[in-house]
């Protein structure tokens, strides 16, 4: 199975190269340029507009569509509003980020908006992010999962992610130690990563526009998950081995170069991938 899963990943990623999809991001000024040079690395082609005159007429033309609330305003919510709907009336794929979700009643009345109003292919975010969208008692650390909700079972993970896939008939990706993806049927363990990516601002962020880069190439939006993190998480290993020891910045520049360099050798070799008995 494993073998099958690393051909599928190898196989999205050459198309990614070879049709270069328009990826639309609204996304927060901290981490845009590292999302754009993300997606940029990965083969796709990265726009970010997020002011209300343009952002449907951009999501128009994009093969997907990435909202992140990471730097959140009310003048870009709309704007997310506006670009989600355009992007449901085309059958273009929406994928969220709902980065601090539950750190404040603004976040908070923007992420029930955003699931009430728009239909999404993938939901990426850290375990206190998943758990407050799925209703459960979280505990956020700002944007970052609090070490009481990392402390949740792996079962427990797995039942979040097939329960809300379910309630919002979509793909949800859950990112940590082993990263967990789920459509509501099966389940997707990704156990590639390096503990240094949490000292990176913006490593989830790359991780939702990588998702989004390959969302843009195929209807599977749960393999498109399970490559995005898969290929985030072998980058993070080869960008430690590769410049870890100089320190953050060197390793931040390290983790595009590693992106870029991914190829079906490094993924058979390195891809520990696995469909989870549930």
């Amino acid at each position: 199975m494993e073998n099958s899963l690393n051909s599928s990943i190898v196989e999205l990623l050459g198309n990614v190269r070879r049709t270069k999809p328009l990826v639309h991001h609204i996304t927060n000024y901290v981490t845009v340029n590292d999302c754009a040079n993300a997606t940029q690395a990965i083969g796709a082609s990265p726009i970010m507009a997020d002011d209300i005159e343009e952002a449907a007429e951009i999501t128009a033309i994009s093969s997907a569509l990435v909202l992140n609330i990471g730097t959140l305003n009310k003048r870009t919510v709309e704007s997310m509003i506006a670009a989600g709907k355009e992007a449901n009336n085309r059958g273009i794929p929406v994928i969220l980020d709902p980065v601090g979700a539950g750190a404040s009643e603004l976040r908070n009345e923007t992420v029930r908006r955003l699931l009430a109003e728009l239909r999404f292919s993938v939901i990426r975010g850290n375990m206190s992010e998943i758990r407050y969208i799925a209703g459960l008692r979280a505990t956020t650390k700002g944007v970052d999962a609090s070490e009481a909700d990392l402390e949740n079972s792996m079962q427990s993970g797995m039942d979040i992610a097939r329960a809300l896939a379910n309630q919002y008939h979509c793909t949800i990706a859950i990112t940590g130690a082993t990263d967990i993806v789920s459509d509501g049927k099966s389940v997707f363990c990704v156990e590639n990563g390096h503990p240094m990516l949490s000292s990176i601002t913006g490593t989830g962020c790359m991780c939702t526009s990588l998702i989004g880069s390959f969302c843009g190439i195929t209807t599977d939006y749960r393999m498109a998950a399970v490559a995005g993190l898969l290929c985030m998480g072998i980058a993070g290993e080869n960008a430690y081995e590769a410049a870890g020891q100089q320190g953050n910045g060197s390793y931040r520049v390290a983790i595009i170069d590693e992106i870029s360099k991914l190829s079906p050798e490094t993924i058979n070799r390195r891809a520990s991938v696995y469909e989870a008995r549930v």
